[in-house]
């Protein structure tokens, strides 16, 4: 943009919430240059559960303003050379983790530059904290027999949200419970001094768990209540008045160990499938007031929400984007009711192509099959079991996800048991959506997020906890949505099934990668 010379280019990094763009960070200015390579970074942090859009805008940084601090450098007076977006997702999830972009000018035509974003863990990210807990002298919330106390830990947002990230076990009928150890990553806690809430409740099978006692704390805070041996006092709700019940720390040990991204970064993916609803408790999906009704208007009914928003977060870990998507509990043409159909209505192939695959998959099944019953999960989760079991035998780099999104009460409920016990020992995790006004006790039975393990009818016990149901109605209108409600616990079954087999990340083939930024050219 300069006529006696080259440019001097600063790099501008924004994220967008929301749909409107805030900066994240700003580079140092290259003088003279139309290839810089910039060294300052920006931070940023990385939450696997939603789409985290970036935008990277270059500005020629007019001579006169040099000397200027950076941060309150006016970008509207100087020289637009042009910007770039992808989402965080597509950098991590690269070899190297770095993306080369084309570069476009405000109109968004293509500009002849590129801009190569390279993305790296801060060394604190791979740490995590191993704790165990013990209470004393809980209140007793139950009339006949004591309490079945479980915590619960969150991390606070700015707008001090509580971001439930970890669960103990239920402890029966007891008041001085002692919990098995729970670990936490700084992905979950980002740093020792953010705000957690720590919350005790007694379990209640409804879903509607009494709460105890909570207390605000720290991750330095717990260290030192560990260090010191001493009691943390609970308070009522909104912390009103000190309760007699503490909570006491028996063991508190950092460690260093392999993130998500180490893993997705060095070839895992997840392979994303679905499974979509079709019984007639859904209602006639010709009439405005059936949860499968397309609006003309556009606006995305419950299903096609569901479908969309997990989707768009999983798609990019995804590499070929083809996605196994099944019907169930409908009349199919030309057959019998069945309950795992394929939703493109092939006979011999599951998989559609990318997310508008799947919203266009089931659009089209909507009108070709009959609304039937009953609900049954067993098939589909057995097939989705039978595609992870095959993958395992040609190899340990893909992790499946099955979407069950379903508007009602299971009839098959020991069988579903039954398949999720025996998909505890395959890369699999399994997300139900519950949509409309049914109850949906059976599923809660199904997410075991108390610490109680399911059982199958021959008494195995599942191996983990692979199940994780979100009813919609709970979290609509709230500031976490569905989506991210569904994933929180993803990136930990991730890990918890690749350490408890040791299977590790593979190392970088330094040989084959290309390099992370271009070699500067030869000196002549």
């Amino acid at each position: 943009m300069d006529a006696l010379s080259k440019s001097d280019p600063m790099l501008v990094v924004y994220t967008k919430m929301d749909g409107r763009l805030e900066e994240i960070g700003r580079t140092e200015v290259i003088l003279n240059s139309l290839e810089p390579l910039w060294i300052t970074k920006a931070m940023i942090n990385y939450q696997f559960e939603i789409v985290q859009p970036l935008v990277f805008r270059i500005y020629d940084v007019d001579t006169k303003y040099h000397n200027t601090p950076l941060k309150t450098l006016n970008l509207a007076q100087q020289d637009f050379l042009g910007e770039a977006f992808c989402n965080l997702s597509e950098i991590v999830t690269k070899f190297n983790h770095s993306l080369t972009l084309n570069l476009r000018n405000g109109s968004g035509h293509a500009l002849q530059g590129t801009v190569t974003v390279h993305a790296e863990e801060t060394a604190s990210s791979r740490m995590a904290v191993d704790m165990q807990f013990h209470c004393l002298n809980l209140d007793n919330k139950d009339t006949f027999s004591k309490s079945d106390p479980f915590l619960r830990v969150s991390r606070l947002s700015e707008s001090a949200v509580a971001i439930p990230i970890c669960k103990t076990e239920v402890i029966k009928n007891n008041l001085n419970p002692v919990w098995r150890p729970i670990t936490l990553t700084s992905q979950q806690y980002s740093s020792k001094d953010d705000p957690l809430l720590v919350e005790c409740f007694d379990f209640d099978a409804s879903g509607n768990h009494e709460l105890i006692g909570s207390l605000q704390t720290t991750i330095a805070q717990l260290e030192n209540l560990y260090n010191s041996k001493a009691g943390a006092n609970f308070y009522s709700h909104k912390g009103q008045k000190k309760l007699k019940g503490q909570l006491f720390l028996d063991k508190f040990q950092e460690k260093v160990q392999h993130t998500f991204l180490d893993y997705i970064s060095s070839g895992f993916e997840l392979n994303f499938m679905v499974a979509v609803d079709f019984t007639a408790s859904n209602g006639d999906p010709r009439v405005p007031q059936s949860l499968h009704y397309i609006d003309p208007s556009g606006r995305p009914n419950s299903y096609q929400q569901a479908i969309l928003g997990v989707s768009e977060v999983l798609q990019f870990y995804d590499n070929d984007r083809r996605f196994p998507a099944w019907g169930f509990g409908a009349k199919i043409p030309r057959g019998s009711v069945s309950h795992c159909f394929n939703l493109n209505a092939s006979t011999n192939d599951c998989e559609v192509v990318g997310v508008e695959g799947i919203m266009s998959a089931y659009s089209s099944t909507l009108y070709s099959v009959s609304l039937a019953g009953p609900t049954l999960f067993g098939p589909v989760i057995s097939k989705a079991a039978e595609i992870a079991s095959h993958s395992v035998q040609y190899g340990n780099n893909k992790y499946f996800v099955l979407l069950i999104i379903t508007d009602g009460v299971i009839t098959d409920q020991q069988e579903t048991k039954d398949s999720i016990v025996r998909a505890s020992d395959l890369p699999l995790s399994i997300l139900i959506v519950g949509v409309g006004n049914a109850d949906f006790t059976q599923m809660r039975i199904l997410d075991a997020d108390f610490g109680k393990r399911l059982e199958s009818s021959t008494g195995r016990v599942a191996t983990r906890d692979i199940v994780q149901f979100v009813p919609m109605r709970e979290v609509q209108g709230g500031q976490v949505t569905v989506v991210q409600s569904l994933l929180e616990e993803l990136p930990g079954q991730f890990l918890e099934y690749m350490r408890t087999r040791d299977i590790k990340p593979r190392p970088p083939q330094h040989a084959s990668a290309p390099p992370a930024y271009p070699p500067p050219p030869p000196q002549l």
